[in-house]
């Protein structure tokens, strides 16, 4: 199994998906670097 089938992105509604961008914002501001996050979803080992 590779990282792309290990790790396939999360599917987030619009909700969750803005919370991320909130986020994103806030840290960016805290820190001054430019934050990304990314949400996936683990799948475990067959």
């Amino acid at each position: 199994m590779d990282m792309f089938e290990k790790f396939p992105v999360a599917h987030l509604d619009s909700d969750q998906l803005q919370k991320i961008l909130t986020l994103e914002t806030e840290l960016r501001n805290e820190t001054n670097e430019n934050i990304v996050l990314i949400a996936y979803d683990e799948k475990g080992e067959e």
